[in-house]
């Protein structure tokens, strides 16, 4: 069973909890399924939950981190615009009501942060 989150709140605070935590099983269980993660020009492009958890790898042997921090909440009915510093996410309800990633924009520039700065 996939997780998700019962708000679009929620979801930014578990996806942080997840690369916090370096669980690239928990990551990818947050996006739906045909989902696409795109972390800046370095990273790239992952779609489906195998390559959403490669990725997430990726990020974290590069000692990066992801601090969710919303700026904008805009939602219209099962689908949801969250704009936060340095990432843009289009987030879905499911039919369980469950609320995942849909589309992940990230900007490692701004969104990631390297650690020991």
């Amino acid at each position: 069973m996939r997780s998700g989150a019962r708000t679009p709140e929620e979801l930014e605070t578990l996806f942080e909890d997840a690369f916090v935590l370096r669980d690239g099983d928990a990551v990818a269980q947050l996006f739906d399924t045909g989902a696409v993660l795109v972390a800046g020009d370095e990273a790239g492009e992952a779609r489906g939950a195998e390559e959403i958890a490669r990725l997430a790898t990726a990020m974290w042997a590069r000692d990066e981190i992801y601090l969710a921090a919303p700026r904008r909440v805009i939602q219209a009915h099962d689908t949801t615009l969250v704009v936060a510093k340095g990432a843009i996410n289009v987030l879905r309800r499911g039919g369980d009501g469950r609320w995942r990633y849909a589309i992940s924009l990230l900007d490692n520039d701004d969104t990631t942060e390297r650690r020991n700065r």
